[in-house]
């Protein structure tokens, strides 16, 4: 049992319900509140380091901060306990020699690919023995030890394809090579994609060894193999590109798992949400407007679209005075609520939960 979610079997019950656009007892819902003061657990003390890299690089550190944070934390309807590996978005790069430069609160990758020559692409090697990927071996062993049935701990956040390719290269730099060696491209993208599902199965291998269900920085979860597929760089790229040369390995990679949630990053990356929608093997779609577009309701002709080609849908966050515009807007089979904002304890999310079981 996990400690800090004691329903998980209920909430594993309702995420693979939430898969097929059906629901058992009510739609999935996730609340994450802070406990009241009187039952915070003391954090371990800050400590003052000579740089971010320095910091991002203390395992013992950020494995306590992170282990004091959940059991500070009330997980209640389907939240999960969730705790990943984290040394930033483009560590799948880093994990071929790309450089992380690390910030306060993410990390970005420095480009090792003057250009696609043949010269160039035999340079280009995943290395397991890498410092980057060591690192993220040994956080990952440090949180199962911590987490060990109290909470639950998921793989690194993985961005294969476009996103790889646009790391090695730098983005402006791709956008060049798009028009003049698209072949290339396209070859680079499918070894990299078989490189990413072998770097996936090490990591399942490992939290599965371990009890763990299948999760990661989203923390949707379902029985087998879970994935959020993503091409954040396919934003700057016309729908026809992105189908001819990054689509199919986005297949790819959904085939290998059980279930995926595709994660549509902007507004630019909006127009090729029929072209995913057509995809059979992508099971849910994670919407992510952007800063200053985050309100739900101005996305309803969104989601309406996504429910209406069968597809489950996340929405990221709902204000608690909401709930009644919501349910008469979307129906419930297949609606994920993330969040719901102006929640402060444990009654009035119960009332919440209560409202959301009764939509039908």
């Amino acid at each position: 049992m996990i400690q800090l979610k004691p329903d998980l079997e209920k909430v594993m019950a309702r995420f693979d319900a939430w898969w097929e656009c059906a629901i058992i007892d009510r739609p999935l819902v996730s609340i994450s509140i802070p406990k009241p003061d009187k039952e915070h657990l003391p954090g371990p003390s800050a400590k003052i380091y000579t740089s971010q890299r320095e910091r991002w690089f203390d395992i013992d550190y950020r494995v306590a901060v992170t282990e004091t944070s959940l059991r500070n934390t009330l997980f209640l309807g389907d939240a999960l306990p969730v705790a990943w590996p984290n040394l930033g978005p483009e560590v799948f790069a880093a994990f071929y020699g790309c450089e992380l430069i690390f910030g306060e609160d993410t990390s970005w990758s420095t480009p090792i690919l003057d250009d696609l020559s043949h010269e160039a692409l035999d340079t280009l090697r995943l290395e397991t023995n890498s410092l980057y990927f060591k690192t993220i071996e040994t956080l990952t062993d440090a949180l199962l030890t911590a987490g060990k049935d109290t909470f639950i701990v998921g793989y690194t956040d993985l961005h294969a394809g476009g996103d790889a390719l646009a790391a090695f290269r730098d983005p402006q730099n791709l956008c060049i090579d798009l028009l003049e060696y698209p072949e290339h491209v396209k070859k680079l993208c499918g070894r990299i994609t078989n490189d990413f599902l072998s770097v996936y199965d090490i990591f399942h291998t490992k939290l599965s060894a371990a009890g763990m269900p299948s999760t990661t920085w989203c923390p949707a979860t379902c029985t087998g193999k879970f994935h959020v597929p993503s091409n954040d760089f396919s934003c700057m790229l016309s729908t026809e590109m992105f189908t001819e040369l990054f689509l199919p390995g986005i297949i790819l990679e959904c085939r290998h798992m059980d279930r995926n949630i595709y994660h549509l990053d902007g507004p630019q990356a909006l127009r090729h949400l029929d072209v995913l929608l057509d995809v059979p093997e992508i099971d849910a779609i994670q919407w992510v407007p952007g800063t200053g577009r985050e309100y739900w309701a101005d996305w309803i002709d969104v989601y309406q679209k996504i429910q209406r080609k069968g597809k489950a849908l996340q929405i990221l966050s709902v204000p608690v005075n909401d709930l009644s515009i919501l349910t008469e807007v979307l129906k419930p089979g297949g609606v994920w609520i993330s969040n719901i904002s102006g929640l402060t304890n444990r009654e009035e999310s119960r009332a919440a939960l209560d409202v959301l079981s009764r939509w039908r």
